[in-house]
């Protein structure tokens, strides 16, 4: 599959079934994922990949997670185990030896850590999985924080659930839209310098 074929039939998929990409495959991905830019190559992310059993303990701490929200503990648990692999974003920003700033603004490396996951989303496609970047309010669970085993500075950006697409039906490609009204051109004779 040819990138602009990737980027327009790309869907976020809601309905994953097995398989989804082994350890193996999904490291060898990730490795081309990583080429994305990345001022500093300080690759400021780490993913913690869920399956099976961890599905289910992920889906428990969801309901910790929201105990007290209103929520349907019943429907909190269910959440994890709707595809076979949740990778989990973590961004870890790269600081300098005071805790403080670093090589690169963190702005910087954030934007990197979203360049790289779009990447994966599209190179995953273009194998045949499907994907759905997935956040909530669990991104600020202290449960949730504490089952992945996440450090003080970082910062949970959702999950990727993967896995086969299951379509309902046929799909639909998307049309481009027009983007015109959100490019200008720079014309400093215009600015009476």
């Amino acid at each position: 599959m040819d990138v602009m074929t990737a980027v327009l039939t790309r869907r976020s998929e809601h309905h994953l079934v097995e398989p989804a990409p082994q350890d193996e495959e999904f490291a060898y991905l990730l490795r081309a994922a990583a080429t994305a830019p990345d001022h500093g190559r300080l690759r400021p992310w780490r993913w913690i990949l869920v399956r099976d059993e961890g599905r289910v303990a992920l889906g428990r701490c969801f309901a910790e997670g929201c105990a007290g929200s209103g929520a349907r503990r019943d429907e909190m648990e269910a959440k994890a185990p709707r595809a076979p692999l949740l990778a989990t974003l973590v961004f870890s920003p790269v600081r300098d030896d005071t805790g403080h700033g670093g090589p690169v603004p963190e702005w910087e490396q954030l934007a990197a850590t979203s360049a790289m996951t779009s990447s994966l989303i599209l190179l995953l496609h273009a194998r045949g999985f499907g994907s759905v970047w997935r956040t909530d309010s669990f991104t600020e669970s202290g449960p949730v924080r504490r089952i992945l085993g996440l450090r003080r500075e970082e910062r949970l950006l959702g999950w990727l659930y993967i896995g086969t697409p299951q379509r309902v039906g046929p799909s639909k490609r998307r049309v481009p839209e027009d983007v015109t009204d959100r490019i200008s051109v720079f014309a400093p004779e215009l600015m009476g310098t």
